[in-house]
């Protein structure tokens, strides 16, 4: 076993954080009871953050980034696992107050990781990745909520990103009509390939709303935040639920408590960083179920690692549809 790996690493450079790609020794990695031979990761947004310091992300350092990964066991402390098991990791702090999955090898808890799916690769995995996991997370909400297709259709906001695209993959595949709102016309194509019934400009949702406007939706998953999730709530209709998933454009909620108390609209908020392993489980278990492998590579494509910090910008930047795959060892 080489005593070298090769790392996306953030550091404090000249009194700013940024991650470059580096070789560490293996004897710098956590103590921790897995250790892991990685394949793949991934790119979220939240890595565009870390990796190119636009994010307080990093809460030590250095990290080692990268909040998703798939590989095998190599070593194990952990009498759950074994070497040569297939095993996948999301979340859980990791490139926050963990060493992440931008890496060759990574020593994890064992608490924090998932069989692969027998359905997918360490590659298939790693596009649906933290995006696709959290994706299932929030139909699984809007299922639970007794939402079915004959309640009206879904919106997913955000669409040609990576919870946008897999999202419509789900929940078409499921017999919603969805629509899906983005701003990037160019991608109009690809949505619809993947099952949306139609798409709406960006701007449609981002925009200063009325307290309640004409009831559209029954269900919508938003990855936008601010003023498109606020219109969102304004046109969810009564009895329905918009499952919020991030905040590309912006923290704050301009809205009012009408929708809630008048039409009975919720609002749930899905926390993919530490969901409980059961519902990780049951996310990834459906996920198995229900992708398309044709569509998931429609929507995916992979990258050297070299090219992390260059792609951080790009996915920040808002220039990246669907999913990159991170091959940590190319």
């Amino acid at each position: 076993m080489s005593e070298t790996i090769n790392a996306i690493v953030a550091r404090d450079r000249d009194g700013k954080v940024a991650a470059r790609l580096e070789r560490i020794n293996t004897a710098d990695l956590p103590d921790e009871d897995v250790l892991v031979e990685i394949s793949h990761s991934t790119l979220n947004y939240k890595d565009g953050l870390a990796v190119s310091g636009r994010g307080r992300i990093c809460r030590r350092l250095p990290m080692v980034c990268g909040i998703d990964l798939a590989g095998e066991v190599l070593e194990s402390r952990d009498e759950r696992f074994k070497p040569g098991d297939r095993v996948l990791a999301n979340g859980y702090e990791l490139s926050e107050k963990y060493w992440g999955g931008y890496a060759q090898r990574q020593r994890l808890n064992g608490d924090w990781l998932v069989p692969v799916p027998n359905a997918f690769s360490a590659e298939q995995a790693m596009a649906l990745g933290t995006a696709g996991y959290t994706a299932m997370l929030a139909v699984h909400a809007i299922q639970d909520a007794g939402i079915t297709p004959e309640h009206g259709p879904a919106l997913v906001t955000g669409a040609t990103g990576g919870v946008g695209t897999v999202s419509i993959m789900l929940l078409a595949r499921l017999g919603y009509r969805v629509t899906g709102a983005t701003g990037n016309p160019e991608g109009a194509g690809l949505l619809e390939s993947l099952g949306a019934a139609e798409t709406i400009a960006r701007e449609d949702l981002a925009r200063d709303s009325r307290p309640l406007e004409s009831e559209t939706w029954a269900a919508a998953v938003d990855s936008v935040g601010g003023t498109t999730l606020a219109t969102t709530l304004a046109q969810t209709r009564r009895g329905g639920l918009v499952a919020a998933v991030g905040l590309a454009g912006g923290f704050k909620l301009p809205a009012t408590v009408m929708p809630f108390i008048l039409r009975g609209v919720a609002l749930r908020g899905i926390d993919s960083v530490m969901a409980p392993q059961e519902r990780r489980r049951r996310a990834w278990s459906a996920l198995a179920e229900q992708v398309d492998p044709e569509q998931l590579a429609r929507i995916s494509r992979v990258a050297p690692m070299s090219e992390l910090p260059s792609l951080a910008n790009d996915i920040l930047d808002g220039k990246i549809s669907g999913r990159v795959v991170i091959d940590v060892n190319a």
